[in-house]
């Protein structure tokens, strides 16, 4: 701060005294309850293929495709020796980790993060590589035995079975196996024998009885998967409906909430000279990068007020003149920043010239465009670990969704709440409050904070600095296109 003055905490009690007091609702992601849908059938029924279809047709870039294939148990020498003699039974569901692969799916049920394995079938062990998992709003299990285990099938939202003769699933296997996974015609005839259709006739067609839905020909019978995506359809939409309700309720429920923990600029003469240039439509770009880049300065500063700090008392600051430096401080928290694509990014000048080694991550989470219900497209974060501060960038809160779901993201990365750090230029009041309500410990540094309270007089209309959530630089996003020339 340039005068030395600390921000001003926000007080909105006077706008929400006439509100009843309610209980704060949660906010609770789309990845927190996804929905899982179960294919199974016997090796070379058309599973892969009725789940593909499945995946087309729904259109939704957060679905999951998780293969049975991947979960095979590790082998010992003796058994991969037998592998490699097509000796060894596949086929058994012994032969999964099914364990492990409730584990995975119970862990993305609860929109946690899930690491899953990568099976070789040339070298018939799992390899180093594995695959990570964060944010599905649909999880497809595909695989012989996935309607075989009883806790999977409890956490399972549809379960299809795909029921093709076995003489069509011998000659589809014989086909797949020679051409993707490089195997012999020999050991393939001898494995299905001795191994895939008697644990077929045992173990995989019982396992049709757990099904909802009995797909006879696989994903030619059109009529069945028609119903089939019609009605996942139907899920998916009133999934979405209860999440954008969800959203606006945030902004309705109170409870007693820590309004300390928001943090506005005072308004300064030099704050609300930068504000105009910035909204001076006469303003050059390279005037509006100028501005912003050094309020974003005071805004990063204030941010790193509320980061810890501890004394520093195992080594000496010594100065240049020889002199000991008693009494000095020292960051005790390593700091994160965190970029909301992409006026976060408009962030990044400022931030590097105060914290030129920091760690930088980039979420992109953008609206539907017909629902409105803010949708996570990208995530790559550096490692987050528990004690970790993190700075989470958004030049405009408008509705306060998408910063919500951001730091629900960093929370499910091991970020305590109360160590996460919203900084924004413009906000209105009625995204502070979804925010608070959803993580009341989050601290919020604020340039320009709008009124939600159409009751405000003339006198505090007329106050310099005075924004309504109604103006247009409040409920409009504009910082970014003009800060990358995209306008």
């Amino acid at each position: 701060m340039t005068t030395g003055e600390s921000a001003i905490p926000l007080n909105l009690s006077s706008s929400i005294s006439s509100l009843n007091e309610l209980d704060v609702t949660q906010y609770i992601p789309p990845w927190k309850s996804p929905y899982i849908i179960g294919v199974a059938g016997v090796s070379g029924s058309g599973k892969t293929t009725v789940a593909q279809q499945i995946i087309e047709e729904i259109n939704q870039p957060w679905t999951v495709l998780v293969s049975l294939d991947n979960f095979y148990k590790p082998l010992t020498k003796e058994q991969s020796a037998q592998a490699f003699r097509n000796e060894y039974d596949f086929d058994t569901p012994d032969a999964l980790d099914l364990d492990l692969l409730y584990e995975c799916i119970n862990s993305l049920k609860k929109g946690e993060k899930a690491v899953l394995p990568v099976y070789s079938f040339a070298s018939h062990s799992r390899t180093k590589e594995t695959i990570t998992i964060y944010g599905c709003n649909v999880i497809i299990i595909e695989g012989i035995y996935s309607l075989y285990h009883s806790k999977l099938l409890d956490i399972m939202d549809m379960k299809i079975y795909v029921d093709t003769d076995l003489d069509i699933c011998y000659s589809r296997r014989l086909l797949r196996d020679i051409v993707e996974r490089g195997r012999d015609l020999e050991g393939i005839i001898k494995q299905w024998d001795t191994f895939v259709k008697p644990n077929s006739e045992r173990f995989v067609k019982p396992s049709m009885l757990s099904a909802d839905i009995i797909i006879p020909r696989g994903s030619d019978n059109l009529v069945a998967m028609n119903t089939i995506i019609t009605h996942i359809r139907k899920q998916l939409k009133t999934k979405s409906a209860e999440h954008v309700q969800h959203l606006i309720k945030l902004g309705q429920k109170f409870k007693t909430i820590d309004y300390n923990r928001v943090h506005i600029l005072p308004k300064t003469n030099q704050l609300e000279g930068m504000c105009a240039i910035l909204l001076n439509k006469q303003s050059s770009r390279d005037e509006f990068i100028f501005y912003f880049d050094r309020v974003a300065l005071i805004l990063i500063d204030e941010a790193l007020e509320l980061i810890h700090y501890s004394p520093i008392k195992e080594t000496k600051i010594i100065t240049p003149g020889g002199y000991i430096f008693k009494n000095a401080m020292r960051q005790s928290q390593e700091v994160v920043a965190v970029n909301m694509i992409r006026s976060g990014d408009c962030f990044m000048s400022s931030l590097r010239k105060t914290i030129p080694e920091v760690k930088v991550g980039k979420l992109l989470i953008q609206q539907d465009s017909q629902t409105g219900e803010p949708q996570l497209h990208t995530e790559k974060l550096p490692p987050l670990a528990n004690g970790n501060n993190v700075l989470l960038f958004d030049a405009q809160t408008i509705s306060g969704a998408a910063s919500i779901m951001a730091i629900k993201i960093m929370i499910d990365h091991g970020i305590n709440e109360e160590d996460i750090i919203l900084v924004t230029f413009f906000s209105t009041e009625i995204g502070v409050r979804r925010i608070l309500n959803a993580f009341g410990k989050v601290n919020i540094v604020i340039g320009k904070m709008g009124s939600s309270n159409d009751t405000d007089t003339e006198a505090r209309k007329s106050e310099i600095g005075y924004c309504s959530d109604n103006d247009w630089w409040m409920s409009t996003r504009f910082i970014d296109a003009i800060y990358f020339g995209t306008d």
